[in-house]
């Protein structure tokens, strides 16, 4: 999730764990540890677009870094802070740090909560930002800091922020659920083959939903909002993973093959090969469009090493989008 649900979140885990001993610095603190794993992002500084993509989500988000880091982080707390209870201070990390890739699993890249087993969680029930879990918790927060440590309703507030956000976040497998049997209804009325259906939500909501079907030849791409009113329909585009050719032996290529999990499309333009992953889906309702939301210009140098840049979005592209999406929520 973003950065604004992950400091919510764990400033209310701190609050829960040592907020009647310290206070406002246990959501201080909370609030802090929710932000430490996506430090991971600071991997692409360091090194190339796949092992950057393959690191996020990883080790900072797993159980392992929880259980290594919060006794660390304890142990340089209580060191300076009044309140001197290493253990308190370990499980406020611990438990902030373990809800953040919790959460995360829900999203749409999921995240390697078991790492270093190769296993990714991404039950693709939530957008990586979505209003209706976050500002109703972060409400809830903000009255929380405003009650005296020991007064009752501020553990009124924080529970009620933290019953919203989980209520919410159910609701949406109940969505998911709902809207997969609706997509899979569709491929039936159509006479369609295919060997896996994958579903999430669109940007910032939970009512409007997209799915990619693999088949044979093309991967389909089709969109359903709980207000529609007429079938649904699918938009076929081309695997042309042929289009690799010998390139498909290349580590970075292989690496992006499986961080996409399989859902990618290869198109040529100008002469030049790129690599689209279909997870996330596209930057426009258009039939025909190319303009994915991860989009990787192929190139090769002169000694053959292979790299993957990632493709700039233009901030045009963003606006209509969000003209799009509010229209194709409403019903088509």
């Amino acid at each position: 999730m973003d950065s604004l649900t992950q400091i919510v979140l764990g400033a209310a885990v701190g609050e829960i764990v040592l907020g009647k001993k310290v206070g406002n610095k246990a959501m201080l603190y909370g609030a802090i540890a929710g932000t430490i794993p996506d430090l991971d992002v600071l991997a692409s500084h360091f090194t190339d677009t796949t092992k950057a993509l393959a690191f996020h989500r990883g080790f900072t988000h797993s159980i392992v870094f929880s259980v290594l880091f919060a006794p660390l982080f304890a142990w340089i707390v209580s060191r300076y802070e009044k309140y001197k209870d290493f253990k308190g201070w370990a499980w406020l990390f611990f438990w902030a740090f373990v809800t953040h890739p919790m959460l995360d699993a829900h999203t749409t890249w999921g995240t390697q909560l078991f790492w270093p087993l190769d296993l990714r969680l991404a039950f693709k029930t939530i957008f990586v930002i979505d209003p209706l879990y976050t500002l109703p918790f972060l409400v809830c927060v903000i009255l929380t800091m405003t009650q005296k440590r020991v007064a009752p309703k501020r553990r009124f507030y924080n529970k009620l922020g933290l019953i919203l956000s989980s209520s919410y976040l159910a609701i949406t497998i109940l969505l998911k659920g709902y809207t997969y049997m609706q997509f899979k209804s569709a491929l039936e009325d159509q006479n369609i083959t295919y060997s896996e259906l994958d579903t999430r939500p669109s940007p910032l909501n939970t009512v409007l939903w997209s799915a990619n079907v693999d088949t044979e030849d093309a991967y389909l791409l089709g969109s359903y909002s709980l207000f529609d009113t007429q079938p649904i329909t699918f938009q076929a585009y081309p695997k042309n993973h042929h289009l690799l050719g010998p390139l498909v032996e290349q580590k970075r290529i292989q690496r992006m093959i499986r961080i996409s999990e399989g859902w990618y499309i290869i198109s040529e333009e100008d002469g030049a090969l790129y690599f689209n992953d279909l997870r996330f889906g596209l930057l426009t309702f258009e039939p025909g469009s190319t303009d994915f939301v991860f989009k990787y210009k192929i190139t090769q140098d002169n000694s053959g090493v292979v790299e993957l840049t990632e493709v700039d979005k233009n901030p045009r592209d963003g606006r209509k989008l969000m003209g799009d999406l509010w229209a194709r929520v409403k019903g088509n």
